[in-house]
């Protein structure tokens, strides 16, 4: 017969330190092929390592734009501050005169004063004119129903200008208030000065006419001119 060759003897090697010794089943499993191939595999197949699943990323959506700054202006001057505005000087506007009295004259003496101004009362009663509204100024000798209302006393006869019923006499030093509608101004007697200054007095008294009997003056006289072109209130 013919001799076959001695199969070497295979020797299995040691694993080195630090690798695991195989188990018997690897061996067997390394030297025995697989049934139904005809190569063996040699070598120990690695499994895959894990895949890592990650959660999917979100679909981005729209994106909100960060708000963009105001752009920035050149200074512009704003409006000015206000200001009281003074009111310019203008040309002053007159003031309203007061009413205007009309000055009435009587030529008499200083005798017949007294008689004159009665006849002129009269008169002026006679129109329509209230007693009331009348005052008789004296420059010199007291009227006489002055003298007789002055008899029942000076507070009797007080009482009568506040209550203002009557046609009131009085000297024309006239300090008290006293405002009638015409005043009868009697130049009976005293001084020229103190006749002119009886005239100022009437006027202060008066709110409508001064009737002026004899002579207060020049001032009176031509205050009774210029009113003898126009209509004197009765």
């Amino acid at each position: 017969m013919p001799a076959f060759p001695e199969e070497p003897e295979i020797h299995e090697s040691l694993p080195g330190p630090g690798v695991p010794f195989p188990r018997e089943s690897d061996a067997q499993a390394l030297r025995t092929p697989a049934a139904g191939s005809s190569t063996a595999a040699t070598t120990p197949t690695t499994a895959a390592p894990p895949v890592a699943t990650t959660a999917p990323a979100p679909v981005p959506g729209p994106r909100s734009a960060p708000p963009r700054p105001a752009p920035q202006r050149a200074g512009r001057p704003g409006p000015p501050a206000r200001t009281a505005q003074i009111p310019k000087p203008g040309p002053r506007r007159p003031e309203p005169a007061a009413p205007q009295v009309a000055v009435q004259q009587v030529a008499a003496t200083a005798a017949r004063a007294l008689e004159r101004a009665d006849e002129a009362v009269d008169r002026l009663l006679e129109s329509g004119r209230d007693p009331s509204a009348v005052l008789v100024l004296t420059t010199g000798e007291p009227h006489p129903w002055q003298q007789h209302e002055l008899s029942f006393g000076e507070e009797r006869y007080w009482a009568q200008l506040a209550e203002g019923g009557d046609v009131f006499y009085a000297d024309a030093a006239l300090t008290r208030p006293a405002r009638r509608e015409v005043v009868v101004l009697v130049v009976n007697g005293g001084t020229v000065d103190g006749a002119a200054e009886a005239y100022r007095t009437a006027l202060g008294h008066a709110t409508e006419l001064v009737v002026v009997c004899g002579d207060a003056g020049p001032a009176a006289s031509a205050a009774a001119g210029a009113a003898a072109g126009r209509p004197v209130p009765a």
